[in-house]
């Protein structure tokens, strides 16, 4: 499997969440937890483009394209955790990461910056695993070989 269009769907992904996020922040929007959910239509996105190329190039089957998917979107997952473990330093450290992890999912309390990358990266797998099912439930009838 090449992962050429992965990759260029990954980096996508990461590049628009990262302006997204910054974009609320200079906006003073980062503290509104209902903004952050929208990233999942990036995410969407980036998969789709992945799904649709994949269709166009002939690849047929269920889980080639489901394995691409989530590829896809963990790309772009992990580079923007590898991204904010580079940024939350620089914007404070433990005092920005405080006001960060007030509408996080997982967990509570005070955590460290590789926790939260840690929580981060397991709330990221989870919402690329239920993006990439649903857009394979809908790309299902357009895949020609059943697998």
């Amino acid at each position: 499997m090449k992962l050429k269009r992965e990759f260029a769907n990954g980096f996508l992904i990461f590049i628009a969440i990262g302006g997204y996020f910054l974009l609320m922040e200079v906006l003073g929007l980062s503290d509104i937890f209902y903004l952050r959910i929208l990233n999942l239509f990036i995410v969407l996105y980036g998969i789709n483009r992945t799904i649709t190329g994949n269709i166009k190039n002939g690849v047929a089957g269920y889980l080639p394209n489901l394995i691409s998917a989530f590829v896809t979107g963990m790309i772009g997952a992990i580079l923007g955790i590898i991204a904010l473990l580079i940024y939350i330093p620089y914007k404070g450290g433990t005092a920005y990461l405080e006001k960060l992890s007030e509408g996080f999912l997982f967990g509570g309390g005070t955590v460290s910056t590789p926790q939260y990358c840690i929580g981060l990266l397991f709330e990221s797998s989870a919402a690329t695993m239920i993006i990439a099912f649903c857009m394979m439930q809908y790309y299902k009838s357009k895949i020609i070989k059943t697998d």
